[in-house]
């Protein structure tokens, strides 16, 4: 698919299926996986898996699109919150801390497969732009800049956060090592720490 695809939603009966191969998809690779292997795993044909997901990059896009609506739910909770930077602070945390198992395995998959496939690495950066336009949007609420200027001047920031989330998910390692996830968070705390506060009223 061209860079510019939209993300796909998947449909319920999709979704379902997304969810039974998960671990397929996590143990076996992106590679490794064949359509045949995952049309097992949800327990249909390979003829109707084809129609929901003519291939694995369409998967990868379903995917993103899944992760994509759980993080734009998050977003919202964090723009309603009293403290925007402190409800960031605390889903940085949880997103690090959090032993997501297969999901980890999942993205640390997709990634490796980025690097070989281009209609993957489109993706995955459009998935990381999303996030990092919305991150910025919230950083205009605790600065009161422009959503346009933050974009501008702490677009690298944002851009930082998920590229240190995205190491901590993908770690070969992932029993857990709370001293390490003591680390990243603190520079994870360091780097909104440089966004500024909205001025005080009056």
């Amino acid at each position: 698919m061209p860079d510019t695809a939209p993300f796909l939603a998947p449909d319920d009966r999709g979704t379902e299926i997304l969810l039974s191969i998960r671990a397929t998809f996590a143990e076996k690779g992106f590679n490794g996986a064949s359509m045949q292997d995952l049309a097992r795993a949800a327990g249909i044909s390979v003829g109707s898996f084809y129609r929901y997901f003519p291939s694995k990059a369409a998967i990868v896009d379903a995917l993103v699109s899944l992760d994509i609506a759980e993080i734009d739910a998050a977003m919202e909770v964090i723009k309603a919150a009293p403290d925007p930077r402190a409800a960031v602070r605390a889903a940085l945390s949880d997103r690090v801390r959090e032993d997501r198992g297969i999901d980890n395995c999942l993205w640390a998959e997709i990634t490796a497969a980025a690097l070989r496939t281009s209609d993957v690495a489109g993706t995955c950066r459009r998935m990381e732009e999303t996030i990092a336009t919305k991150l910025t949007q919230i950083f205009a609420l605790i600065s009161g800049l422009s959503p346009e200027v933050c974009a501008e001047r702490y677009g690298a920031h944002a851009r930082y956060l998920i590229l240190m989330v995205k190491a901590a998910a993908s770690r070969s390692d992932q029993s857990p090592d709370p001293a390490l996830d003591d680390m990243i968070l603190r520079g994870l705390d360091r780097v909104l720490d440089e966004i500024p506060s909205r001025p005080a009223a009056g």
